[in-house]
């Protein structure tokens, strides 16, 4: 049902109203995983405003207060960029909840926000393991919420906290897309502090990447641009290694087919410098890891602890590699030499959006996962570094 909508969405034809299975679907992976994701990746400006349509819809059903169109007309006020008046005494800035979006999107407008606001108390409202990869920085201060997976219940029972963090009539809301307002819909304080920064219409048909969007936006609004950064607290236990990441969420598309794994790092153990590998989110994940080192035959580092920790290793690496996920962020910020294995994108647009960009960064768009294929471009473009 969720793929009918979807298909509909995308041949133009808006459905007038959303099944109420999947405004009901207890886990989310039909509302959220296909029709959500499969509106918002393609960073596509007609898809923002079906997506606005159908969740309004989702939420109002779900939740007292304003109907589908109140949420809607909302929306389509607070998703224009204008500029910010005044001297709040303090700044929000939302996470985005997942951890490379925090550093690639979230982190820019931090960093304008500081610059902007050189007296105010800049806030970063979301998870813990989130706000780890700021943690150092003293202008930083944190707002714990807690976000829960799930239906679209469990997803607006942030509402009422949110709503009473933001509640200081002397600040200002910076809202990178997240999806703790659902993208900008569930209205969680004054319409004239709110700023939304709509990262998938925002930048229309160019290949900028977001990052650079992201500073774009902020100078439209701050008044000055902003760059991707980190601030991490703890030290590296491992320094001058080869930072390995090889998860890929809930999205298999994302992995390239054996043996390409164990062969990637008989690859990168012939570089001389010690293996760090993240063993992501465990389960079938690390086993899958730990199943490509032992077929490799190579010695490894594990790191089985917090993203954070693993991001400071990433920080003192020699080199990254990895699939697209956070680790390619972090790196990226940190000035670290990268190579990024990037499949299971949708559109073209999606891989413009999110691949990191750096003078250093080098990122395999690949469309055909042949194993032996890509291997070869890894070697090609960590040679290509002269590392």
């Amino acid at each position: 049902m969720a793929r009918e909508v979807l298909d509909q969405c995308l041949a133009g034809s808006v459905p007038s109203e959303l099944p109420r299975e999947l405004i009901d679907d207890p886990d989310g992976q039909a509302l959220f995983g296909i029709l959500a994701e499969g509106l918002a990746d393609r960073f596509e400006p007609a898809l923002c405003h079906a997506y606005a349509q159908l969740f309004a819809q989702a939420i109002a059903a779900v939740r007292e207060g304003e109907g589908a169109a109140e949420l809607v007309a909302r929306y389509e006020r607070v998703r224009r960029p204008r500029a910010a008046a005044g001297n709040p005494r303090r700044v929000f800035v939302l996470s985005r909840v997942t951890l490379g979006a925090d550093v690639a999107v979230t982190s820019v407008l931090l960093d304008a926000a500081k610059r902007r606001f050189l007296e105010a108390q800049v806030v970063f409202v979301g998870p813990l393991k989130n706000y780890e990869l700021f943690a150092r920085d003293p202008r930083i201060q944190h707002a714990p919420l807690a976000w829960r997976r799930g239906g679209l219940r469990e997803r607006l029972a942030v509402e009422r906290h949110l709503g009473e963090l933001l509640a200081d009539p002397d600040s200002l809301v910076l809202d990178p897309d997240s999806r703790l307002t659902q993208l900008g819909l569930l209205p969680v304080c004054d319409e004239e502090r709110y700023h939304l920064f709509e990262s998938r219409r925002y930048g229309g048909s160019s290949a900028r990447p977001l990052p650079g969007l992201a500073a774009r936006w902020a100078r439209d609004t701050l008044g000055v641009g902003g760059s991707p950064y980190l601030a991490l607290a703890g030290e590296p236990l491992v320094r001058g290694a080869v930072a390995v990441s090889l998860g890929v969420g809930d999205n298999p598309a994302k992995r390239i087919p054996d043996p390409f794994e164990q062969n990637l790092l008989r690859l990168l153990a012939g570089l001389g410098a010690p293996l760090c590998i993240d063993k992501g989110a465990g389960g079938d994940e690390a086993a899958r890891v730990e199943r490509a080192v032992e077929q490799a035959g190579v010695t490894a580092t594990f790191w089985d602890g917090s993203f954070a920790g693993f991001a400071s290793i990433i920080a003192a690496s020699r080199l990254y590699v990895g699939y697209d996920s956070a680790g390619q962020h972090v790196a990226c910020a940190s000035g670290v030499p990268l190579v990024s294995v990037f499949a299971g994108f949708p559109c073209q647009r999606m891989f413009d959006r999110w691949q990191p960009v750096g003078p250093r960064c080098v990122v395999l768009s690949v469309e055909r996962p042949d194993p032996a294929e890509v291997l070869e471009r890894v070697r090609r473009a960590i040679e290509g570094m002269g590392l």
